[in-house]
């Protein structure tokens, strides 16, 4: 299964980019008119974080979210094919951001939200750095289909690192100058061993393991957004957040990617993935002793 599955993507992804999108606009309109995928989760998700914008205003950033969700799905497709070159001309950012933290001597942490297209952007990364690329991810549960997107990620050089076998994995780049690839914006599955924060007005969790674990190696953390100039072209803007975690308080690092994560949003409410169900955990008073910021919400509960 896994060599017909491949193959046919191998085939799709020989075809130029404007076939290719002129396939994903197709695909947009079964998937956001006729399927309605998660289309309700991601409403809800728009008004929780832009109460005062209208329900046309939210609907037009559904829409616009819908096609680069189905455009970032085609742009992986491509990879099965893409070289260097290609992706060369399409993702820029400013990596020299990155050029004095290597010559520190030190390792390096990378914090992402899930913005657009981050599959193409690790691959372009890799070779504008000397750091070794290492990203932890969550393997797919589909076996067939998780063979082929790990081959598709490590084809230029990134290490990919399932987040169940972290600790591990890691033990043979310890003595390696590595930059490890975050996407610090997912839902904890511990909530009491995670940090709590109002998060666009409402108390969220975030996982705790990124600066935990830049705490505790006091390992320099760059903050990450991705922009899209135009179609099927990428701008991603690194960010030095912290050179010496250690000095902060507990819970600040994450507290201030929280805010980062609300400014990138805002000023690109498209990008971001929006069918990801960030409010699903609701707050109650035995998180207290979790709660990063100044006061504590001022309700017990609260059901999302």
């Amino acid at each position: 299964m896994y060599y017909i599955l491949f193959g046919f993507f191998y085939m799709l992804s020989l075809l130029p980019m404007r076939m290719l999108y002129i396939i994903s606009d197709g695909i947009y309109l079964v998937v956001y008119y006729l399927i309605g995928y998660r289309k309700k989760e991601v409403m809800q998700n728009l008004e929780i974080a832009f109460p005062e914008k209208s329900y046309a205003e939210r609907t037009k950033i559904a829409k616009a979210f819908y096609h680069n969700l189905i455009d970032s799905f085609i742009e992986t497709i491509k990879l099965v094919s893409a070289s260097m070159r290609f992706l060369e001309k399409r993702i820029t950012a400013n990596w020299e951001v990155l050029d004095p933290l290597y010559q520190s001597g030190k390792s390096c942490q990378l914090h992402l939200g899930h913005t657009f297209n981050w599959e193409w952007g690790h691959h372009v990364l890799s070779s504008h750095t000397k750091y070794q690329l290492l990203v932890v991810y969550m393997p797919l549960s589909n076996a067939v289909l998780e063979k082929l997107m790990y081959h598709l990620r490590v084809r230029h050089g990134s290490k990919f690192i399932a987040a169940g076998n972290m600790k591990n994995s890691m033990e043979k780049f310890k003595d390696t100058r590595y930059l490890l690839g975050l996407v610090a914006d997912q839902s904890p599955g511990n909530l009491k061993n995670a940090y709590w924060m109002n998060f666009f007005g409402r108390p969220t969790a975030f996982v705790a393991g990124p600066e935990k674990g830049a705490r505790m190696g006091n390992l320099p953390v760059v903050f990450t957004y991705i922009v899209k100039p135009k179609r099927g072209y990428y701008h991603a803007v690194l960010e030095v957040a912290c050179e010496d975690p250690r000095s902060l308080k507990e819970g600040e690092l994450t507290l201030r990617y929280a805010r980062y994560m609300e400014k990138v949003i805002r000023s690109n409410p498209d990008m971001w993935l929006w069918s990801h169900r960030r409010w699903k955990h609701s707050w109650n008073k035995a998180y207290a002793e979790s709660w990063i910021e100044e006061n504590l919400p001022n309700i017990e509960e609260q059901v999302v």
